[in-house]
């Protein structure tokens, strides 16, 4: 599987593709999806799904262009729907732009096959009360929107956050993966499993 990343919109939200066999996967489309569908074309990707870790406003500015595209569908978790009738999932939080309306497929922790590989789905709240990681065992890649990030974790000051409930999905879900298992967070650099037991700072038990 190759991850390709563009940090898109207000907040460079990191925009990934995971691609495999000509097929491709979104998750979270921060902004104008122009750079995403021009690696899609330039490299005949055809586009199965936009998968979405959370509905915050700075992950999802891209969601409705990229659907209106694609026709790929769009799966997010209904425990977070409710944040689509606030500023924080709707947009103009903070100065922020408004979100172009988009409809999405409720999906649930379990398995599923995406880009043509296979997934678990990730029951990973915390930073949100639907907050979804997706982890392809056979690849060792898994995405967590802004759950963990390297050195860091995710907000939980936000409606709906829970820091008790962030660091025990971390530990449960994401620690609990091999080692070597690269880490696609939402913002700022990737990093692995490994790194993050032994040096993030809010789990010094695991160094």
């Amino acid at each position: 599987m190759k991850v390709a990343t563009f940090p898109l919109g207000p907040l460079q939200t990191n925009s990934h593709l995971a691609c495999s066999g000509g097929l491709a996967a979104a998750f979270d489309v921060g902004g104008d999806p122009a750079p995403m569908l021009d690696f899609l074309r330039k490299n005949n990707l055809t586009l199965t799904h936009i998968l979405l870790t959370h509905l915050h406003c700075d992950h999802l500015y891209g969601v409705a262009a990229l659907a209106g595209a694609t026709g790929a569908p769009v799966w997010a978790s209904p425990a977070d729907r409710f944040l689509m009738d606030t500023e924080l999932g709707g947009g103009g939080l903070m100065g922020l732009p408004m979100v172009a309306p988009f409809d999405f497929t409720d999906v649930s922790p379990g398995e599923a096959v995406l880009a043509g590989r296979p997934c678990r789905i990730l029951a990973t709240p915390g930073h949100s009360p639907g907050g979804l990681s997706f982890f392809f065992p056979d690849d060792g890649v898994v995405f967590v929107g802004d759950l963990l990030f390297s050195r860091s974790v995710g907000r939980t000051d936000f409606p709906g956050g829970d820091s008790d409930a962030l660091l025990a999905s971390v530990k449960a879900r994401i620690f609990t993966l091999p080692g070597d298992t690269a880490v696609y967070p939402g913002h700022g650099p990737a990093t692995t499993v490994a790194e993050e037991r032994r040096h993030n700072p809010f789990f010094s038990e695991f160094a």
